[in-house]
């Protein structure tokens, strides 16, 4: 005879009082980031997307289904690809720089010194800053004629108006603006490394450049990796920081403007939100793209003890 199997012979449990009350108040916390997560995220998506087939009117209202028009228009417009060169130029800047300084200063910053917890707390502080706070602050830093960089240095030089190096300055500003997160993450990636490799290259007479390159680097390489691919995609996403600091008059602008800008342009200036939409997703495609080489390689260059 075959027997039974073994599932079939449990018999359901009915839930007591107590767990069916546990699941309940389980459900209710919950709710809240459920509610959220579909009225604020899912939402929001989907409808980007159908607005991108869509010509819309006003307040999302009376769109007209118009397949792929919009799309045809955003991947043959030279301003797209333009403005998704500016971006990338902003990451080639923000990305490198960012993970190496951060990384440096995180090396430094994770000894036991005096006054380490106060020089971790100053270099985070720009995460802290509002935005505007901080455009303001750096428009001063690098105005033509009063700001404080061409009085120091005795320059004249036009940081965020001159088209060739208007998207540099920018950067810059990001940079500055990303290292102490960056760098709080090294730190506390250096924290999970044993110090026994540490005491065991020394006694082999291994310097400190040699400790760090071939201790330090490969066992930092997933947060180092982590940390990589977060700022790829946010600094694809950069907007804020052009909003804030170029004016709409400003001759660099061109040069300048990111592909979330333009998105903001045509979404909210010109109401053609539907063109905007389409943005979005063209996007979201890219950055889709990026992240599957990046996960590609991850398996080569990141090192797993």
């Amino acid at each position: 005879m075959k027997q039974e199997a073994p599932a079939a012979k449990l018999k359901k449990k009915k839930r007591t009082k107590a767990e069916k009350r546990e699941a309940i108040w389980a459900l209710c916390f919950i709710a809240p980031t459920i509610i959220g997560l579909i009225v604020l995220n899912f939402y929001p998506a989907i409808d980007t997307v159908w607005q991108s087939f869509c010509k819309t009117g006003y307040f999302g209202k009376g769109n007209t289904f118009i397949g792929f028009e919009n799309y045809s228009k955003v991947f043959t417009a030279s301003e797209t690809w333009h403005s998704l060169w500016n971006t990338i130029k902003y990451a080639l800047i923000e990305v490198p720089f960012g993970v190496v300084i951060s990384l440096v200063l995180a090396v430094f910053l994770n000894k036991k010194l005096k006054g380490t917890s106060l020089f971790r707390t100053i270099f985070f502080l720009p995460m802290v800053c509002a935005p505007a706070a901080v455009a303001m602050v750096w428009k001063w830093l690098y105005n033509q004629q009063f700001g404080l960089l061409n009085n120091v240095f005795g320059t004249d030089v036009a940081w965020i108006s001159d088209p060739k190096i208007a998207w540099i300055s920018i950067a810059i500003i990001g940079v500055w603006s990303i290292i102490g997160y960056n760098m709080v993450l090294f730190i506390s990636g250096l924290q999970e490394i044993p110090g026994d490799y540490y005491e065991a290259a020394e006694i082999d007479g291994a310097t400190g450049i040699r400790q760090f390159f071939h201790i330090t680097v490969p066992l930092l390489s997933p947060t180092t990796f982590f940390i990589v691919q977060t700022r790829v995609i946010g600094a694809l996403t950069i907007f804020d920081l052009m909003f804030m600091v170029m004016d709409k008059t400003n001759l660099a602008l061109e040069n300048t403007q990111s592909i979330v800008y333009l998105f903001y342009d045509y979404a909210f200036t010109k109401n053609n939100r539907g063109y905007g939409a389409t943005i979005v997703v063209f996007l979201i495609i890219f950055i889709m793209i990026v992240t599957f080489i990046m996960q590609r390689a991850e398996k080569k260059l990141v090192y797993h003890p």
